[in-house]
């Protein structure tokens, strides 16, 4: 299919296409689109930016509209799962985009926010329903939501909903929807979790793939820069002071990393956001808005938003921190070179744990990355063996392993002096003629102090069993 006209979409679908100047389809929607509409179950397997979002969402509308019926109450005809808010907005966004002509009910589930005004908006019945599975979850558990006649169901980002933990929601989730649907499957990658579950939820799936399993969109410039621990933030700062830069998105791993990073650059004076998990969604929506509009340059993210940006224009993704799965590496340079436009993913590179993970990603993607070496001749020696700095090792231990107190004749010693008179119960009879006669097998000797009893008469029983 060379144009939107040849799927045959109904028109209003086809007019609304017209207003967002869509024409030319992309691979995975000339490909997707006409099967869905024919009814079959889809698994689709993209690098994010290449228009699934449309793939799905076209034909679920002419679907609709070719048999229009209001939904009943607390119910959905279209239920559609992602792992974020972000992205589960954006989806939203695009269906009322695509249905602005055919008065499209719908509604956004997301946790964050208050579950009231959601309620409220699920409880005449709508037509789509965007959520995330931790508060569809709670709406189904709390009665304001029915499952039971939900037509199309989409997971979308089915990978990335594995990486945080939903895994067992999905599950819960397909249980209580109807037989007989029409499922439309979309990841990045493809592990064995995730073909697991899409074998348990399918019925004959037609398979679609535009790219190999984790590969890197072509446009993206990648580069890794190994640095010393100590010097990541003083490059990264230089980093958006020289690189041509529209747009940047900074990944650190954990939301304090994130933070800091924010803090530091804005005392060499780059201005700069952060957003992650610990930020209210009104906060988030906001930091969001104007880094679309351009108001921000610099953005600081964790991986929640790693697939729930989808902004235009983002010309650079820095990983501060490299991630330690492969495959975020894939959806975090996925951000850049959207759309047809070219993108550059630099990679900051310290310790032999970074080093570790570098390796991994490689493999995955199946292309070495080109390295700058920026490293001291200090941060190059210093660098443990991947293992030992796993471990958290300094010094190497003798043959065993952690000092105990037996080895450490101050700790014994002390342990064997009591303070104040220790009184004793019957059950401590062995042991007190132990302390106090032969010396007993390791291990045993520093027992006896440690039971105590609070009866009156303890001390009687104590001078009764003492030689």
């Amino acid at each position: 299919m060379t144009s939107f006209q040849d799927f045959g979409l109904a028109e209003p679908i086809a007019h609304a296409l017209r207003d967002v100047n869509y024409v030319t389809p992309t691979p995975i929607q000339s490909q997707t689109i006409p099967l869905a509409l024919s009814g079959r179950d889809i698994i689709g397997i993209a690098q994010t930016g290449t228009g699934k979002t449309a793939s799905f969402a076209l034909p679920i509308l002419h679907h609709l509209l070719a048999s229009r019926i209001k939904p009943q109450a607390k119910t959905c005809r279209v239920l559609v799962l992602s792992p974020t808010r972000e992205l589960s907005g954006q989806i939203l966004d695009s269906f009322n985009a695509y249905g602005r002509h055919i008065r499209l009910t719908s509604a956004l589930a997301i946790g964050g926010v208050p579950m009231g005004r959601q309620v409220r908006s699920i409880m005449p019945g709508v037509e789509v329903l965007v959520a995330t599975p931790g508060r569809l979850l709670d709406l189904v558990q709390s009665n304001a939501l029915k499952l039971t006649q939900v037509e199309f169901l989409v997971l979308d980002e089915a990978d990335r909903m594995l990486d945080m933990g939903f895994i067992n929601d999905i599950r819960k989730i397909v249980a209580k929807l109807p037989i007989r649907r029409q499922t439309l499957f979309f990841s990045a990658t493809m592990p064995k979790d995730i073909a697991e579950l899409a074998a348990a939820m399918l019925r004959d799936p037609a398979r679609v793939a535009v790219t190999p399993v984790a590969s890197t969109a072509e446009r993206i410039c990648q580069r890794v820069i190994q640095v010393d621990h100590s010097a990541k933030l003083a490059f990264l700062t230089e980093l958006l002071k020289q690189e041509p830069i529209d747009r940047a998105l900074v990944f650190t791993r954990t939301k304090h990393g994130a933070d800091k990073v924010v803090k530091n650059l804005a005392k060499a004076g780059i201005a700069a956001n952060a957003i992650h998990g610990n930020k209210s969604q009104n906060n988030r929506e906001r930091v969001l808005a104007a880094f679309r509009l351009g108001k921000i340059r610099t953005l600081v993210a964790t991986d929640i938003a790693a697939r729930g940006i989808d902004v235009d224009g983002i010309s650079h993704v820095i990983n501060f921190d490299l991630p330690n799965v492969p495959e975020t590496y894939v959806h975090r340079i996925g951000r850049t070179a959207r759309a047809g436009a070219a993108g550059t993913a630099i990679s900051l590179v310290a310790g032999a744990d970074e080093l570790g993970y570098l390796r991994d990603i490689e493999r995955l993607i199946r292309i070495p990355l080109p390295r700058e070496d920026h490293r001291t001749d200090a941060g190059r020696n210093a660098a443990p063996a991947p293992s030992q700095h796993r471990r958290g090792h300094q010094t190497p231990r003798p043959q065993g392993a952690r000092q105990t107190d037996d080895q450490n004749p101050e700790k014994r010693s002390r342990r064997r002096r009591p303070r104040g008179k220790i009184k004793s119960s019957p059950t401590d009879r062995p042991e007190r003629r132990r302390a106090h006669g032969a010396a007993p097998p390791d291990g045993i000797q520093d027992v006896a102090f440690l039971r105590r009893d609070s009866r009156p008469d303890g001390r009687a029983k104590r001078n009764r069993y003492s030689h």
